[in-house]
């Protein structure tokens, strides 16, 4: 749960508590708002990058759905499913997508699940924006995962 920051304690806000590998913990909820929450939540310099993230995302795919769940942000398409997430790890941004195998060329990172595919984003790394956007979009393109 969510627990008060001693500087807001005052107006009533509260700061999201961070999990292992200072993943932030936001309650389950669909739309914008609980993505914008799990990002404004994420420490340091990984707020740069989720912000980065979600502003790509929507620039590229208009019509995204969001959600969090699992303590994750979740991007998909309606009727459709899910076609990425990400998530905060001691050292990096876990960038999943679902059917990262079936993209050209194929996100860097194996899965122990035969579609999914990972990008790890490090402190200092320059992010192909192109690159990223051309998996996004690719990934919006294909049926998603439907798994809630």
């Amino acid at each position: 749960m969510a627990r008060k920051n001693s500087r807001d304690a005052g107006r009533g806000e509260t700061t999201p508590k961070l999990l292992a590998g200072g993943n932030p913990q936001i309650a389950k909820g669909d739309g914008d708002a609980p993505v914008q929450a799990y990002i404004a939540a994420m420490p340091g310099w990984k707020h740069g990058v989720g912000r980065g993230l979600d502003a790509l995302i929507v620039e590229t795919v208009p019509r995204v759905r969001k959600a969090v769940r699992w303590n994750t942000p979740f991007y998909g398409i309606e009727g459709r499913g899910w076609f990425l997430a990400f998530h905060c790890l001691t050292k990096y941004v876990k960038v999943a997508f679902f059917r990262g195998a079936t993209l050209d060329p194929v996100p860097p990172v194996a899965s122990k699940q035969e579609f999914v595919r990972y990008v790890h984003i490090f402190e200092g790394d320059t992010l192909d924006s192109e690159l990223l956007a051309r998996w996004i979009g690719q990934a919006a393109d294909q049926p998603g995962e439907m798994c809630f």
